[in-house]
């Protein structure tokens, strides 16, 4: 018998009444790898916490132990020589013994492949829930694997920069402790996760002990029919009685599912040497399982040409199964070729399922380049020197956009996921201590900041209920523009030393406005009236007799003078009545010039005023300032009528010139009069 023929061929004959495999297969769902045991209780349980065979075959070792020490050692070596023959048979072989612990499992490679590197901390917690509310618990430790890491991950960060903030304001080491409602809620999930996996593995626990007890207590049975002396009729009936018993027996540890099988062969093997069964019999199931095992073929040959190699895969899984577990061997001279055939197809998918995770693995390099982008520009930020807040808002802001780029970039290859997102952590961590440091010497100075002003408001409330004035008044000014001068301080209390200043020095000044209401009584009644005579001035309309009207306006201007002094703060006031009093002038039917100086001696009725000649002053820089400005426009105009000396002066031009000239010299009459009128009054 040939080596391959006794790992994969070595089973025993079915009836013709057993189950045809037809050419139309579907694909059984692979069973999962469960996570973890409760409190170590079983060797079994606790080796089946191991990396899911389908992900990362090249990663898993599994030393299968022999079922007996005697009967299977031949069987055993010669499975050895074949695993090392065909590494692509070997790799199906361990992903059928991780899925032969729980049979009637099968959603672990149904579930989706998310990226959950690129999830926030929240989406991550919401597929825990999913994952947990609707999957089995022993299908989902990858992906929980996987959101747990990527969780962590993010939450360490996050603690990392409060934990520097916490320090930075004063706090001890010792005493930090932060936690968010969204961690507590991720623990909670995690916790009954835990706790319904431990259910389903004690429960595991007992059923894969029990089915490997019945399995091995069927290759004794099958042992003992080799020396049983009784009808070979009878005896046969016991055995194919026996491999339905089989059959049908459960999952058992994956750690024992290979030598379990192997034995389980080896012996079906030595039934059939010993009991020497008819041979037309013995024909008969060698067909039918030719038969069935070309079909399964064919079928593998088809996946082969399949682009979806993990589909293929998972697919093939199910046709090694069938081929091991459900037929028996064939006829010696078939069994190299077929198993060629079979060998052949499973590399095909073997390598192309290598070539796709090659490819992947070349995405992954590509997307760590763009990583170690991010985290240089990071870097290259973290040595800024920046000093003031603004500039910090705006890097902060850079950073976060760069942090989001990171996640969004894909994943790496596994072998320096760490060490990138180590380096990735540093970087975003020398940001924010800098960060840190430059706010902690700004808060130093807002705490400064706010001594200061709580020394004004001292100041501010000790004096508002002050009589002295004048002595007071320039201190609560000065004591505002200090204010105003201090910078920032902690936000927390902004609001509340701005109200207790504002109030105390308000209740100063209300004072203060109060007292000067009363003593200025005299003055708020003059600008009440003198409110009244301009409205009453604004809509007075002439008699078109200039001795009249002009008698009228300056009876209206004795009225508004004899009313005195209004206010400092509305001697406004003063220019509107001027202003209305100068469109009455320019409405009444006189020389110009005459009005003109009827004006200005009106004007200087208001600017006289005793123990104050500024106003007065003012109008006599005026005045001579535009004194000079006529007469120098008049020598500019004169100049120029040189200029037309050989002209005749009924030209058009000279006229206009000389027209001008005119114009100008009589202005200057006016003003040389108004500068007389005011020297009288010095």
């Amino acid at each position: 018998m040939s080596e391959k023929d006794n790992l994969h061929d070595a089973d025993g004959n079915e009836d013709l009444k057993s189950k045809a495999i037809t050419t139309e297969y579907t694909v059984a769902e692979n069973q999962n790898t469960p996570e973890d045991t409760p409190s170590n209780e079983t060797t079994e349980a606790s080796d089946a916490i191991k990396s899911e065979a389908t992900e990362t075959p090249k990663d898993e070792e599994q030393a299968d132990q022999p079922v007996e020490d005697n009967t299977t050692a031949t069987a055993n070596s010669e499975d050895t020589a074949a695993n090392k023959k065909d590494a692509h048979v070997d790799e199906i072989e361990k992903s059928n013994a991780e899925d032969a612990e729980d049979e009637g499992n099968n959603e672990r490679h149904t579930l989706e492949d998310k990226d959950y590197h690129s999830m926030t901390m929240e989406q991550l917690a919401d597929e825990f829930e999913t994952l947990l509310k609707n999957k089995k618990v022993q299908t989902i430790k990858s992906h929980i694997d996987e959101i747990k890491t990527e969780f962590n991950s993010k939450f360490s960060e996050i603690l990392e920069e409060k934990k520097e903030e916490f320090l930075s304001e004063g706090g001890s080491e010792i005493d930090f402790f932060y936690s968010s409602p969204l961690k507590k809620r991720f623990n909670a999930l995690y916790k009954d996760y835990k706790n319904n996996l431990n259910a389903y593995y004690k429960t595991l626990e007992t059923n894969l002990k029990s089915n490997l007890e019945n399995r091995l207590r069927i290759i004794e049975d099958i042992k003992g029919l080799i020396n049983v002396e009784e009808n070979i009729n009878t005896t046969y009936k016991l055995f194919k009685d026996l491999q339905e018993e089989w059959r049908t027996a459960g999952p058992i540890p994956r750690d024992k599912y290979n030598n379990a099988w192997n034995t389980y062969h080896h012996h079906v093997e030595i039934f059939y040497d010993f009991l020497h069964l008819n041979r037309d019999l013995r024909d008969m199931d060698f067909k039918h399982n030719l038969d069935q095992k070309l079909k399964i073929i064919d079928r593998a040959e088809e996946l082969a040409q399949d682009d979806n190699s993990n589909r293929a895969f998972r697919e093939l899984q199910v046709l090694h199964k069938m081929w091991k577990e459900d037929l028996g061997p064939v006829d010696k001279e078939h069994r190299e070729a077929i198993w060629e055939r079979f060998s052949n197809a499973t590399k095909t998918i073997h390598d192309k399922r290598q070539a796709y995770y090659a490819d992947v693995d070349k995405a992954h390099e590509a997307n760590l380049e763009k990583k170690e982008a991010i985290i240089a520009k990071i870097e290259e930020i973290a040595k800024d020197e920046l000093n003031s807040h603004q500039a910090w808002q705006n890097k902060i802001k850079v950073i976060e956009g760069l942090r989001t780029e990171f996640f969004n970039a894909g994943k790496v290859p596994i072998k320096v996921n760490e060490a990138t997102w180590a380096k990735f952590k540093a970087a975003v961590r020398t940001f924010n201590k800098k960060k840190n440091s430059f706010y902690k010497g700004l808060k130093k100075d807002q705490y400064t900041n706010l001594q200061k002003k709580l020394d004004l408001i001292k100041i501010a409330e000790e004096h508002k209920d002050s009589d002295d004035f004048d002595t007071v008044t320039p201190l609560m000014k000065k004591i505002q523009n200090e204010w105003k001068e201090i910078g920032h301080v902690p936000r927390k209390d902004s609001d509340k030393i701005w109200k207790r200043f504002k109030a105390a020095c308000n209740h100063y000044f209300d004072k203060l406005n109060a007292e000067r209401n009363a003593a200025n009584k005299g003055e708020v009644e003059a600008f009440e009236k003198k409110s009244k005579l301009l409205d009453n001035l604004k809509e007075l309309s002439l008699s078109g007799t200039p001795e009249e009207d002009l008698e009228t306006i300056k009876k209206k201007t004795e009225e508004w003078n004899a009313l005195g002094p209004v206010p400092q703060n509305k001697r406004f006031i003063e220019g509107k009545f001027n202003k209305a009093v100068d469109s009455l002038f320019n409405n009444l039917k006189m020389d110009k010039s005459e009005v003109e100086m009827i004006k200005f001696e009106n004007k200087l009725e208001h600017l006289s005023q005793p123990d104050d000649t500024r106003l007065l002053d003012n109008e006599h820089h005026f005045i001579r300032k535009k004194i000079d400005e006529v007469r120098g426009e008049i020598n500019q105009l004169e100049n120029n009528l040189q200029f037309f000396s050989n002209i005749d002066k009924t030209n058009p031009l000279v006229k206009d010139v000389l027209n001008n000239i005119e114009n100008h010299k009589e202005n200057l009459a006016v003003w040389e009069e108004k500068f007389k009128k005011l020297k009288e009054l010095y």
